[in-house]
């Protein structure tokens, strides 16, 4: 390969890193559904759907709101493993393109110092120094000769050595830096695709809730909220959790205090304070508050982070939520967490067992 061209081309990748997108945060999942209510009115202006009335309930609404939001939730996750990745790449190439670029100073310099040996001999008539001291008659030059050829020989030895060591070294770099764009590549198609996934299914959700008419977008809030009681009294009964004032760590006290800090503010998708945030983003930001700096999503939360038995949760310890671990909350003691639920939403107080827990982490064991 020219290595002109791969100095070049190495160059080019750098600047091409202007276009990535910028990052972005785990989505809020919102209440599983409850089982639909019977005899409840059908919505006007919702899809259509089997039933003796031809219309979907408000109950129905709900559940395919949730379960569209739930989805741009998992489409997030993918997102943002993708944005990650493409982070990591973009570094490894500037790490690259800058050996890549020193690497091509050297070997000029190399061949230079080849070159200026070279010339030396032509000079001396193909003889080094020192070999033309060895044919003098004077002993003492004879011997100051031969250290002189030595050290011109392995001189002359060390650097064609090192600009082979420097040439195969470059050779590495570029296929490296070629190998990780491929890859930049890759992860920034799985992004295009993620985000496609992730506005289709928002704004499907926020078409299906503004047919509501005002009074039933009120009582869609009213059913979610009879939805997560019902799950937090059941939780609570089951004795899930026997001990709901466990004290808190000194880092921990900080978290739950920034957290609480935010409450009112809107979900923003993406967001990490200080106006929105998103489910991780506000507990991300929250420990990053307290000194240990986590995972910025939910799923990597859940992957990363120590995980606690459920009876042994203390204030600031982060509750997974779902399958997929699309969905955190931090709780806070008493049986409760703060969380960023859903867009349209504001950053609130619920049960901690208003939802499906999957597990509880803690950031700072």
């Amino acid at each position: 390969m020219n290595r002109r061209h791969s100095a070049a081309a190495a160059i080019t990748l750098v600047c091409a890193l202007a276009v990535l997108a910028a990052p972005v945060q785990a989505f809020a999942a919102p209440a599983p559904p409850a089982p639909e209510q019977p005899g409840m009115p059908g919505v006007s202006g919702a899809p259509e759907a089997p039933g003796a009335s031809g219309k979907k309930s408000l109950e129905e609404v709900r559940a395919e709101i949730d379960d569209l939001y739930r989805k741009a939730g998992a489409a997030t996750d993918a997102y943002l493993l993708a944005e990650e990745r493409a982070e990591k790449q973009s570094g490894e190439i500037v790490k690259l393109a800058q050996a890549i670029v020193e690497g091509q100073a050297k070997i000029a310099e190399l061949k230079s110092r080849a070159g200026a040996q070279a010339r030396e001999q032509y000079r001396n008539a193909g003889l080094p120094p020192g070999a033309q001291l060895m044919l003098s008659g004077d002993p003492r030059l004879f011997l100051d000769g031969i250290t002189r050829a030595r050290q011109g020989q392995q001189a002359a030895k060390g650097v064609l050595g090192e600009l082979n060591r420097t040439q195969e070294d470059l050779k590495t770099y570029t296929q490296d830096a070629s190998t990780n764009w491929t890859k930049l590549e890759a992860n920034r198609v799985k992004q295009a695709k993620a985000k496609k996934r992730i506005n289709a299914q928002i704004a499907a959700a926020k078409k299906l809730e503004s047919r509501l008419e005002k009074k039933e977008r009120a009582r869609l809030l009213e059913l979610e909220q009879q939805a997560e009681y019902k799950s937090q009294t059941a939780w609570l009964s089951s004795g899930a959790l026997k001990e709901i004032n466990r004290e808190a760590s000194a880092s921990g006290k900080e978290a739950v205090a920034y957290a609480t800090a935010q409450i009112g503010k809107p979900y923003g998708w993406g967001d990490e304070g200080p106006k929105s945030y998103d489910c991780s983003g506000l507990t991300s930001q929250a420990w990053a508050a307290a000194g240990h700096p986590i995972p910025r999503t939910s799923q990597e939360q859940w992957r990363q982070l120590p995980h606690i038995a459920i009876k042994d949760m203390r204030p600031g310890d982060l509750i997974i939520y779902f399958g997929d671990a699309t969905h955190v909350g931090m709780y806070i003691g008493d049986g409760a967490i703060v969380h960023a639920p859903r867009p349209g939403r504001n950053i609130t107080l619920a049960g901690a067992g208003s939802m499906e827990i999957l597990g509880v982490v803690r950031p700072d064991k």
